[in-house]
């Protein structure tokens, strides 16, 4: 474990962002987040929100719900999620919230941009748990108030209520989603019920590669794993999994590193300075997910 941390480190320091690097010295080493906040302050739009390729596959100069799903976890694991923080999120988020109380994934505003072939640009906001879920668990879980929370919860309660069908991607963020909202209440039947549905379609590895489903879209051997549904001991997710398939989720974390220390990317790749700059994000979730479950 000791080399794994010292392969990744190497990569981190030799091929990550400026934003990564801090996130690695702050997450891992000690010092401070003020460095990891002045990282973000570069990828922030005028409107608002984040946007300048913060999540490396959504580019231009807007914010977009599908970058403030990747922002609102960087923040929170900082301790940069206050309410001065959230309260300009959400405002940004009345913004673009679609009559439903959900987010969309991408706006029109996304349009002139380069972008990858599986995020359609939509004519008109329709709400989705994905990203709704992923920016309102961290709220829920920090406690912290505004007027879009609370129909952006009843939202995703009623969409993941009503699943029939879902996706890893989605069922991540319904997961985030019910991790945030099991700080106010009782989740468990919705987790149980979400986590049945994951193990009835088949859209996770536990262990044969012949026995799991690659979801519609995705790029080849693009399998999920119980820690990506759950990636510490504390997610509702962690109850879907016995202990033996959350150990080989773990081996097989541990063994994906590669050579030269970091993570590869799973989902297809349709750019490589966008594939370039997600490794590094990769490589700091695949140690915080060691990390949660003592791995290293």
């Amino acid at each position: 474990m000791n080399t794994i941390m010292t392969k990744a480190e190497a990569f981190i320091w030799r091929s990550g962002r400026v934003l990564e690097q801090h996130r690695f010295a702050h997450l891992f080493l000690g010092a401070p987040a003020e460095p990891v906040a002045r990282a973000m302050d570069a990828y922030r739009a005028a409107d608002g929100g984040y946007a300048y390729g913060l999540e490396p596959d959504v580019r231009g100069p807007d914010s977009q719900p599908s970058t403030l799903r990747a922002a609102v976890p960087i923040l929170a694991e900082a301790g940069l999620l206050d309410r001065a923080t959230a309260g300009r999120l959400c405002d940004w988020l009345l913004t673009v919230t679609a009559p439903d109380g959900g987010v969309p994934n991408v706006l029109p505003t996304l349009l002139p941009y380069p972008r990858p072939p599986w995020l359609p640009v939509p004519d008109a906001p329709v709400g989705m748990i994905l990203p709704t879920g992923d920016i309102a668990g961290p709220l829920l879980r920090h406690r912290l108030d505004h007027p879009w929370l609370a129909p952006a919860v009843a939202f995703t309660r009623e969409a993941i209520a009503r699943l029939a069908s879902t996706h890893p991607y989605e069922a991540e963020s319904a997961i985030r989603f019910l991790d945030g909202l099991a700080v106010h209440e009782d989740v468990t039947a919705a987790a149980d019920a979400l986590g049945d549905l994951v193990r009835q379609q088949r859209i996770v590895l536990l262990d044969r590669p012949e026995d799991a489903v690659i979801a519609p879209g995705y790029a080849p051997g693009e399998h999920h794993r119980p820690h990506d549904y759950a990636p510490a001991p504390g997610s509702v997710a962690a109850r879907w999994f016995t202990t033996a398939e959350m150990d080989r989720s773990l081996d097989a974390l541990a063994a994906g590193q590669d050579a030269d220390g970091g993570w590869p990317v799973r989902w297809a790749k349709w750019a490589p300075t966008t594939e370039a700059e997600a490794r590094p994000g990769v490589t700091l979730d695949a140690l915080l997910t060691l990390r949660a479950w003592g791995r290293l």
